[in-house]
């Protein structure tokens, strides 16, 4: 069972995030209960949601309910070419593609945008692969109602974006999405072209199922690419050796930041620059 502290952190996120939404109805939709419920557990009353709901809410707002030390973002150069391209993007209602290796910080960094800044939410799209799913969640992320007829749910949120002050929507593991989730992507970018920002993020498969779906002429792809800015964005270098390099620096800033007892090199030699193997190396010697 969850700890009365621990529901006393996933409250104080909820509160964090509250300036997010234009009112306390839409977060309520974000957090899939109802408006009462939230004022309730505002006002400290726990037992407004069960067990079930606190874990959700918990998981859907990225909460550490671990009695380990607090995990501390180093601002990579990742961290912040992805971080000043979401600014970028939301600011301009425009749109890009960040297609890079896995295993850099690139989901950590939208997550973390999404937390910090109105109106931007992050979809995993490898969770929603199909197009009734993912509007559904971008619904969801926005506040607004994802219940009933699909094509309902699909108008009231193109209306809905419309009128929000410059929205962000982050797809991540774009990849993942099927055929029929791609056109729904280009249809809803046309519908809100000059009001809505967007970002779409994967590793090199991406890249590549965009490429061969271009190349082959499949209807919808290249309009795709086309409207998310025609460019591959990468924040790592091209090289082995440089890579290397690059991964060495990013593996002594997230060393430093949360303040490993093990030098550098050799976080490096035992995780081979893999970012969560750092954090679990980390962790590990937190618990010890």
């Amino acid at each position: 069972m969850l700890k009365k502290e621990q529901k006393q952190t996933i409250l104080n996120e909820v509160n964090h995030q509250a300036n997010r939404f234009p009112s306390a109805a839409k977060q309520a939709i974000n957090l899939g209960i109802n408006p009462s419920q939230l004022s309730r557990i505002k006002k400290g009353d726990f037992d407004a949601l069960g067990e079930n709901s606190w874990i959700t809410i918990a998981r859907r707002l990225d909460v550490d309910l671990s009695e380990s030390k607090k995990w501390v973002t180093a601002e990579t150069p990742v961290f912040k070419m992805i971080y000043k391209q979401l600014e970028a993007c939301q600011a301009l209602s425009v749109s890009g593609i960040m297609c890079d290796i896995a295993d850099i910080g690139k989901t950590h960094t939208a997550k973390i945008y999404s937390r910090k800044n109105k109106n931007a939410i992050y979809i995993d799209c490898s969770q929603v692969k199909n197009k009734q799913k993912l509007i559904k969640r971008i619904a969801k992320g926005l506040g607004v109602n994802h219940y009933g007829k699909y094509l309902d749910v699909y108008e009231d949120l193109v209306y809905y974006i419309r009128t929000l002050n410059n929205p962000l929507i982050i797809l991540d593991e774009a990849g993942d999405l099927d055929y029929g989730a791609f056109l729904e992507l280009k249809a809803m970018w046309n519908a809100t072209e000059g009001a809505c920002g967007w970002y779409m993020m994967g590793a090199d498969g991406l890249k590549k199922k965009l490429n061969s779906n271009i190349d082959k002429q499949k209807v919808g792809y290249t309009e795709i690419f086309s409207r998310y800015g025609a460019k591959y964005q990468r924040a790592t270098p091209a090289g082995n050796d440089e890579l290397q390099d690059f991964k060495k620096t990013m593996v002594a800033m997230i060393s430093k930041a949360n303040k490993s007892e093990l030098p550098s090199s050799v976080m490096y030699s035992k995780t081979g620059g893999s970012l969560r193997r750092i954090k679990t190396e980390i962790r590990k010697q937190n618990i010890a």
